[in-house]
């Protein structure tokens, strides 16, 4: 009977153990740095969103040009998540065809030199792909999806960890050595990427937007003494890491299960 007992008493410690790390597991770890997104709950309800395009250009200044280049792959796992929520999603060639030729008639929104988008030629643009994508697909909305970079700090405690955009972050290192010295100035920023949702109805009023963290886009220098962040050969290849940043992005338009911004 004693016996019985000291087992019934240990498997009732490893019962009540899991399930508290299970309540655990289920509960996100609040992040106060989630994006403050504005959504009009109003304009939505009123009109539908089920049938979008993810136009291949920004809605602001265009992204850095190494970005730029993992746009066509971000947008990728942008499209993927949207038709698993229940989005039609039109061929971006669709809208990249149509914008050209508006391009060709009312010029470059984009200033090379400058970067500067004028944005009277931009709403110009858009007025005329709109026009024409709605004749051929009945579309109800553009998914603006640019790569924003910022700059943020690794924290000086144990784990050094950065955090932007809902999102926390580990720095990599790059270069033969394999460890930090010393003397290393945490505090130095680094540059980080965030991807931000814009979403615009037929009236080209923005109904959502909101941003969500996803890797930083320098790692530390280890072939420096005192150490220096430097850019990243491979930037943005974790998927786990992208795919959070998408399902931040999109909250609450399209809901995140465990969305960090809850204290």
């Amino acid at each position: 009977m004693r016996v019985f007992a000291l087992l019934n008493n240990r498997t009732c410690y490893l019962l009540a153990a899991a399930l508290l790390l299970a309540s655990c597991a289920g509960t996100p770890s609040y992040n106060p740095t989630t994006f403050p997104f504005e959504i009009n709950e109003e304009k939505l309800a009123a009109d539908e969103i089920k049938t979008v395009v993810i136009p291949h250009v920004n809605l602001g200044a265009p992204s850095r040009k190494y970005l730029q280049k993992e746009s066509p792959r971000i947008d990728a796992f942008v499209s993927t998540y949207l038709k698993d929520n229940g989005y039609k999603v039109i061929d971006q060639r669709e809208f990249k065809q149509l914008w050209n030729t508006a391009e060709r008639a009312f010029g470059n929104p984009v200033d090379p030199t400058t970067g500067r988008v004028n944005m009277k030629t931009f709403a110009q643009i858009m007025t005329s792909v709109r026009d024409e994508m709605i004749k051929k697909f009945k579309l109800d909305a553009f998914v603006f999806t640019d790569l924003v970079e910022l700059e943020v700090s690794f924290s000086g405690g144990l784990k050094h960890l950065a955090r932007w955009d809902g999102v926390s972050r580990k720095p990599s290192l790059q270069g033969p050595g394999s460890g930090v010295s010393s003397d290393f100035d945490w505090n130095k920023p680094a540059a980080v990427a965030s991807l931000q949702i814009s979403v615009f109805d037929m009236n080209l009023q923005r109904v959502f937007v909101s941003r969500g963290g996803i890797d930083a886009t320098e790692a530390i220098d280890t072939r420096s003494s005192t150490g220096r962040f430097t850019r990243r050969r491979n930037m943005l290849e974790n998927e786990d890491f992208i795919m959070e940043g998408v399902q931040l992005a999109f909250h609450p338009l399209i809901e995140m299960e465990r969305w960090p911004g809850n204290p």
